[in-house]
């Protein structure tokens, strides 16, 4: 019976033990993760900061960089992303960028964010020639970059919600994009994707600081491209 007991006792204390080290693994852990978002969420304001634009105010720019996102079944921009895309058409047509930078994901032959994109702006009359298609946009980090190694682009004007803005701008910045930023307010229409797009952001801001930290490669980069200078060049 003593024996018994003394194995008890031992098992108890050893899982005592266990236990307190696992919750003190996951308090510190907690700590550090909810420390490190607040640092990157303001590392990317600090950034972005000064460089936000309303509309009417943005300073000229060679390029639009349009980020992408959903594109629905049929083949055409969602409500968000066709949001998006008209404030790169106004762009073009008030003459402040010359050319417009599509950027995003085409997974498989069934989903093409980047063409769905070119469509919508070409119907909307602005020249084929003066759309530039970016295939592997597969996140923003991903987006920023390719712009800056593949494509060549040293300024642009990014567009996309407002946001997700800062975000994109200052990792444009940190990857050696000439950046400023227009946002869309029009999508808050659309209350539960924009809630939840905007809680997104504070684990998004944690993910682009790690990726400008380790300086990682876009998943896809290629041969460079000459698209944009040939628009920019193209009267």
């Amino acid at each position: 019976m003593r024996g018994r007991l003394g194995v008890l006792r031992r098992w108890y204390g050893v899982h005592r033990r266990f236990v307190r080290r696992t919750l003190l693994a996951v308090v510190v852990g907690a700590v550090l993760l909810a420390g490190g978002t607040v640092a990157s969420v303001r590392w990317v304001r600090d950034t972005a900061d000064g460089h936000l634009y309303r509309e009417a105010d943005v300073p000229t720019a060679p390029v639009a960089l349009v980020l992408g996102t959903k594109v629905d079944a049929d083949g055409t921009p969602s409500p968000v992303l066709a949001a998006r895309l008209e404030i790169a058409r106004r762009l073009f047509d008030a003459g402040r960028v010359s050319a417009i930078l599509v950027s995003g994901d085409n997974m498989n032959a069934d989903y093409n964010e980047p063409e769905a994109m070119q469509g919508w702006l070409v119907d909307r009359g602005v020249p084929a020639r003066k759309v530039v298609l970016d295939y592997a946009g597969f996140d923003t980090y991903d987006s920023c970059a390719r712009a800056r190694q593949i494509f060549g682009v040293r300024r642009a004007t990014v567009v996309t919600q407002s946001f997700h803005l800062p975000r994109a701008v200052a990792l444009c910045r940190r990857l050696g994009i000439d950046a400023q930023g227009v946002g869309d307010d029009s999508a808050k229409q659309y209350s539960l994707t924009w809630r939840f797009g905007s809680v997104r952001e504070n684990g998004a801001c944690l993910k682009a600081a790690l990726d400008v930290l380790s300086g990682r490669e876009p998943a896809h980069l290629g041969r460079r491209e000459s698209g944009v200078e040939d628009a920019l060049r193209d009267a």
